[in-house]
């Protein structure tokens, strides 16, 4: 859910020393960014390493729709909630896009008394590790394109290229470009193209590194190229990870800041759940983990997407054992999936049974992993009690708690039902397992997804990803997981097949080979790594006055 609360701008911010002191983080960990934003340096991981893990608490919920469902903003509500029942909370979230700041959505640091703050900074530049990922990419790009140009030691394949550039932009324009004209001095003319920083490989390697050998040695793995024998060209090939490195160096380090009720947020790294792993980094999560008794994590877009990569992917390489998910809901997002066109004055019974069924899919799917689950309702003025109630009774139907949550007019005070069972649960033992084993094959690994979890009744590889599967698996990387990009509006590859869909035939156009980060990337439909901006984007809106405060970022 975006900033709209104008208060925020005179929000009593405490010095992130004072932040870090109750987070438990000592000084000298501590590398502040002007007064309300400090990086946390990776020494503490071993300072802490013997603490005892603290909770970790998965925030998701059901499919998207434009109107934002308040999922980061439940996310930093509930850490405010827990915080102020004396419980040591820290919240830990992705960093926001400039793509989708100025695009469609707008700022993403929650909302109204539950947001994270300063709001303006988090949402912009921060402390640039988007710079600095996006920098790291580029280097690479540049690197590749030299060693073509200089000789081609390599024997590198200029047709079978597979490292695009990236921009940390909407611009639909760079999706398909050709680089390297004007004559021989500026490169070897090849199509090319850009990808948004968010969706970039090096972007998933700093939220899945462990510490900065780690990187260091993932980065050397990204496939870049291949070359004219088929074989893989490495990173590493080019012996540019040190230089990688360099840059990364600090980006690879958290980001502390806070609530606007001072509970401590740490807030690192920024992919996609619906083209990338969608969830902060690994190091932010462990750091958070050995200094609190709950972690609250969000995970980007619906469940079908951020929740399972997160379980299937981020949860396998960090070893995390969630104790608890919730999924956030709406009446507006559920009347939306039942296909009314105004949400907010129509009441149709009817519909709004329909759009439950998208709620009812996501909690069968979450039950699938063993965790437990809670579903909590983002109230708005406007809802209505019998819809409500609805909510409530298909719960009740489905024996899974329900709470009502308030955080974004009252904050922390609006989730002490959700924090109240999320307390009960975690005290309960849970059987938390992936829905799929590593040693699966490939496409066995997507039809489990697909058909467990999107309700698909069938996946049909096209001809250039089954080749490039076979390919993959001869080359070793069989065994690895698979991120599934796809459309975060619906199960489906279509986003226009609202709610649950009857079954249907998910459709895979491409297969990509993230060998740093670990994992195959598996694109289904028509979904693009290159947002475009919309013809009212969101940057139309925002201003700067004379005293440079910045206007119109929601």
């Amino acid at each position: 859910m975006g900033n709209d609360f104008e208060s925020n701008k005179n929000t009593d911010i405490w010095p992130i020393e004072k932040i870090a002191e109750k987070a438990g983080i000592g000084e000298k960990y501590l590398e502040p960014y002007g007064k309300y934003k400090a990086k946390i340096d990776l020494s503490i991981l071993n300072e802490t390493k013997n603490n005892t893990d603290g909770h970790l608490v998965l925030i998701t919920a059901m499919n998207p729709t434009p109107y934002g469902e308040g999922k980061t903003l439940t996310a930093i509500g509930l850490g405010q909630t827990l915080s102020s029942l004396g419980k040591r909370t820290i919240v830990t979230l992705r960093e926001p896009s400039m793509g989708p700041v100025f695009g469609v959505k707008g700022g993403a640091t929650g909302g109204g008394l539950s947001q994270v703050v300063p709001m303006e900074d988090i949402n912009l530049h921060f402390t640039g590790d988007m710079h600095a990922v996006q920098a790291a990419h580029n280097l690479l790009a540049a690197m590749l394109d030299t060693h073509i140009l200089k000789g081609n030691e390599l024997d590198i394949d200029i047709n079978n290229i597979v490292w695009p550039r990236a921009i940390d932009m909407n611009d639909r324009a760079l999706r398909n470009i050709v680089i390297g004209l004007g004559g021989s001095g500026n490169g070897v003319p090849r199509e090319s193209k850009f990808i948004i920083t968010a969706a970039s490989e090096i972007m998933s390697i700093v939220c899945l590194s462990k510490d900065i050998i780690d990187l260091k040695e993932k980065l050397s793995k990204i496939t870049i190229a291949f070359d004219r024998k088929g074989n893989i060209i490495t990173a590493g090939d080019l012996k540019v990870e040190g230089a990688l490195t360099a840059i990364l160096k600090d980006a690879l380090k958290p980001n502390l800041v806070q609530s606007i009720e001072h509970t401590p947020a740490i807030i690192h790294g920024g992919p996609f759940a619906n083209i990338s792993i969608g969830t902060n980094s690994i190091i932010a999560t462990n750091i958070a983990l050995k200094l609190s008794d709950f972690v609250i994590v969000e995970a980007g877009f619906g469940a079908d997407l951020g929740a399972e990569k997160f379980l299937n992917i981020v949860a396998r390489k960090g070893n995390y054992n969630p104790s608890a998910v919730v999924l956030v809901v709406t009446c507006k997002a559920i009347k939306y999936h039942g296909g009314l066109k105004d949400i907010f004055t129509y009441q149709d019974e009817e519909a709004f049974k329909k759009g439950l069924l998208n709620v009812e899919k996501h909690i069968d799917n979450l039950k699938l992993f063993e965790i437990p689950v809670v579903v909590s309702i983002n109230k708005f003025d406007f809802d209505r009690d019998q819809e409500i109630e609805m909510i409530v009774s298909l719960c009740r139907k489905k024996n899974v708690p329900v709470t009502l949550s308030k955080m974004y007019s009252e904050g922390g005070r609006g989730g002490l039902d959700l924090a109240e069972k999320l307390l009960d649960l975690s005290k309960k033992n849970n059987n938390f397992k992936p829905l799929y084993e590593l040693t699966d094959d490939i496409e066995k690994k997507v039809e489990t997804v697909a058909k467990k979890i999107y309700g698909a009744k069938s996946v049909v590889f096209e001809s250039k990803p089954k080749k490039k599967i076979e390919l993959y698996k001869k080359l070793g990387y069989g065994n690895l997981p698979v991120c599934i990009a796809k459309t975060q509006l619906s199960f489906s590859d279509d986003k226009n097949l609202i709610g649950a869909p009857p079954p249907f035939d998910l459709e895979v156009t491409d297969v990509e080979l993230a060998s740093g980060a670990g994992y195959i990337v598996i694109i289904c439909g028509n979904i693009n790594l290159m947002p475009g901006l919309s013809s009212s984007p969101a940057a139309v809106k925002m201003d700067v006055d004379e005293k440079g405060n910045i206007i119109g970022l929601f």
